[in-house]
């Protein structure tokens, strides 16, 4: 895994679509789970649980010296917490 992330480009552009595409996928996973278990159809904090992903995510990139990777993932998590408040507020 460590020679496929030495050859990633450090740019912050790679860490925001990794930062915007990670939480796409598991809140995807989220709300089919939502609108599929009756059980917790009221349950909106699982979006939470697939936007936090990025924390770990961020962690691991800035323990190799990706910086410019991890400020991406990091303004992505500001994006979807924003969208996240929207969808709660509105």
């Amino acid at each position: 895994m460590n020679d496929r992330l030495k050859k990633l480009n450090n740019s912050v552009w790679l860490g925001l679509g990794i930062g915007l595409l990670i939480p796409a996928i598991l809140c995807a996973i989220a709300w089919y789970i939502i609108h599929h278990i009756t059980y917790l159809a009221k349950a909106d904090l699982l979006y939470i649980g697939g936007i936090a992903i990025n924390a770990y995510t961020m962690q691991y990139f800035f323990k190799y010296n990706k910086e410019n990777i991890g400020r991406g993932i990091l303004a992505a998590t500001f994006v979807c917490a924003f969208v996240f408040f929207a969808y709660k507020v509105f």
